[in-house]
């Protein structure tokens, strides 16, 4: 199951992406059909979250699209696609996590190559960077000369918890969605710490969709790759990762409650722009997109 925020007229809807690449518009359906027995009206993916299994399980009942004539609803290039969780209460990520993108880093600036963390590096991102597939990334020139791109597949928490044991950190999420972790690298050095240099405005594109967990095979067996221009930058699997998906939940709730909503990104492979030789990040009219297996592509266009 497929879910995503658009927009119709200004007004925000709960969509489910269908086979077909067409968007079902279940805020419409559900207030259409009273006899689903959903409360209220979601208008976004944090919306359906809130309200639980129960109301995946009524998604999920036969006959659901009764009626809806499928060939008519428009495709997921016709709809505004927004951010799908309103306001993400968190967005945390993980650095560096791929091994041959440490290496690189490492390589890029100065330091012993084989240099890998031993514990997981966390850190944040501003909720209010987040934008949706489609939306603009703005270049922010007068601020930075190295911005940079990282695809990242990244978790929907969906259940809360704190100290939650890895063999039932599954159990907390919600579900899949792709993460493109632009970063001001120059920011990033200057300031000391991550947050400032990966928290400017627009600088966290998300979606286009949170697939549930049950249509992920394995989370840790994933394909992501990123194209700037068409053009192949990133290209690796989630089974790369150093930290996988259980051990990330673990240790970020170590101590520490998550709830419904909150992001963890969980890291980029090789291949990022400023470690190139030459570097070549971002510019404007750059169109980036970052695809993760099962899930989708991220599009979003730089602009001044």
């Amino acid at each position: 199951m497929k879910f995503l925020t658009f927009s119709v007229q200004e007004q925000t809807r709960l969509g489910m992406l269908l086979d077909d690449n067409r968007v079902l518009d279940l805020t419409a359906l559900l207030a259409a059909r009273p006899e689903l027995g959903l409360p209220g009206a979601p208008r976004n993916v944090g919306d359906l979250i809130a309200l639980g299994d129960a109301a995946l399980a009524r998604l999920r009942e036969p006959g659901l699209l009764d009626g809806v004539d499928i060939g008519a609803l428009p495709t997921l290039d016709a709809v505004r696609v927004q951010p799908p969780l309103a306001m993400a209460r968190n967005v945390f990520c993980v650095g560096r996590n791929y091994r041959e993108h440490i290496i690189e880093g490492n390589l890029a600036r100065g330091r012993p190559a084989n240099s890998f963390p031993e514990a997981i590096e966390f850190f944040t991102k501003a909720p209010t960077a987040v934008i949706g597939h489609g939306g603009h990334v703005k270049r922010h020139a007068g601020l930075t000369d190295s911005l940079d791109y990282e695809v990242e597949l990244a978790i929907v928490i969906g259940r809360a918890g704190a100290d939650i044991p890895r063999e039932k950190a599954l159990d907390h999420v919600f579900g899949y969605t792709i993460v493109n972790d632009i970063t001001a690298r120059d920011l990033q050095a200057r300031h000391g710490q991550w947050f400032k240099g990966k928290s400017l405005d627009t600088s966290c594109p998300m979606g286009p969709v949170v697939v549930h967990r049950s249509a992920i095979p394995d989370a840790n067996r994933l394909a992501v790759s990123l194209s700037v221009n068409g053009e192949l930058r990133q290209q690796d699997n989630t089974s790369d990762m150093i930290f996988d998906v259980a051990t990330v939940i673990a240790q970020l709730s170590a101590g520490m409650t998550l709830l419904p909503g909150d992001v963890i990104a969980t890291g980029t492979p090789k291949g990022v722009g400023f470690a190139l030789t030459p570097p070549r990040c971002l510019q404007v009219g750059d169109v980036v997109s970052a695809s993760v297996e099962h899930i989708g592509t991220l599009t979003n266009e730089i602009v001044a």
